[in-house]
């Protein structure tokens, strides 16, 4: 039987280089579309002389073209940090508009199954608690978190369009706080920010008060969550995320007594919209998908921090 194609948008960033992994490891052939916007060819270099696997240099956000046969279609592309999709405020609407648009139409024509990377930010600062895929939202539309917030409002309303007119197989997956290998250490984030912070010696930064939540899921895990469910035949929404919820303070805590107790803690003001609650309802994917994370942070907290001390001495 001939391999299966997988189309990757985004596939030299965090999340799309280790889906890339995934699927090369079970024998499927990998066509990787990343513009390195804010993508990194470093991770996936050692994927280079696979004979399965492709990189093409192309900004999702402009109508292209790819050979077929194409049996699945991943939309991974996108800034997806604070600081990454405020300093590229119309990219990243861009992707989340026609990005998502030509890659569904790659996937129309190719008679693929779609699966669109949506987020936990659609609920915005949430006023339900913890959030289920029923939950609409509580999104500041001009705020500005909202150019990151709205784009994947949008590409789930485009996915869910295209599925009704055209009768596609597509399906949402909305992601929550992930962390691992290959994420930049100047993403912006909580975990790159300690970690960053930790090996260079430096007090750890706690916004507001810290005690606005957070629930941090390994991403190996989240890449069984995510390949579950393009495997299933449900469509979603649907969660995937790791329910185990701390206040940022206790993160800082965790993290100062684990590798060192002597770091300060320091706070600044919280940013416009930072959401004050964020923990993932996974009863669908558990239900559905037969999925729940199995790392527990301790342990993802350890590798990644191997992965950046080695690339700060290299």
């Amino acid at each position: 039987m001939s391999k299966k194609v997988v189309l990757i948008s985004g596939g030299a960033g965090f999340l799309g280089s280790h889906l890339c992994d995934w699927f090369i490891d079970r024998g499927y052939k990998v066509i990787a579309v990343d513009n390195l916007l804010t993508g990194s060819l470093r991770n996936v270099a050692h994927l280079k002389a696979n004979k399965n696997f492709k990189l093409m240099k192309q900004d999702v956000s402009k109508p292209f073209k790819v050979a077929g046969p194409v049996h699945y279609v991943m939309h991974f592309a996108s800034p997806a940090s604070p600081v990454d999709y405020m300093n590229h405020p119309l990219a990243t609407m861009m992707v989340g508009s026609y990005g998502t648009h030509n890659l569904l139409e790659i996937a129309r024509l190719q008679k693929a199954i779609f699966l669109m990377a949506s987020t936990s930010e659609i609920y915005g600062d949430p006023l339900v608690h913890p959030q289920k895929e029923s939950y609409w939202g509580n999104v500041n539309t001009i705020g500005p978190r909202s150019i990151y917030d709205e784009a994947k409002r949008y590409s789930e309303a485009a996915t869910f369009a295209y599925k009704r007119v055209y009768k596609m197989d597509t399906k949402v997956v909305r992601i929550f706080n992930t962390y691992g290998p290959r994420m930049q250490i100047k993403d912006g984030r909580v975990v790159p920010n300690f970690i960053d912070q930790i090996l260079n010696d430096q007090p750890l930064t706690v916004y507001g008060n810290g005690k606005q939540t957070r629930s941090f899921c390994y991403v190996d895990d989240l890449v069984d969550g995510i390949t579950k469910l393009l495997l299933s035949k449900i469509s979603g929404p649907v969660n995937i995320g790791n329910p185990r919820e701390f206040t940022i303070l206790e993160f800082a805590e965790l993290i100062r007594k684990k590798y060192n107790p002597k770091a300060k803690i320091v706070y600044h003001d919280l940013p416009i919209d930072d959401p004050k609650q964020r923990k993932p309802d996974i009863t669908l994917a558990r239900k559905e998908l037969g999925w729940e994370p199995k790392v527990p942070l301790e342990v993802g907290i350890e590798k990644t921090m191997d992965y950046f001390a080695r690339n700060k001495k290299s």
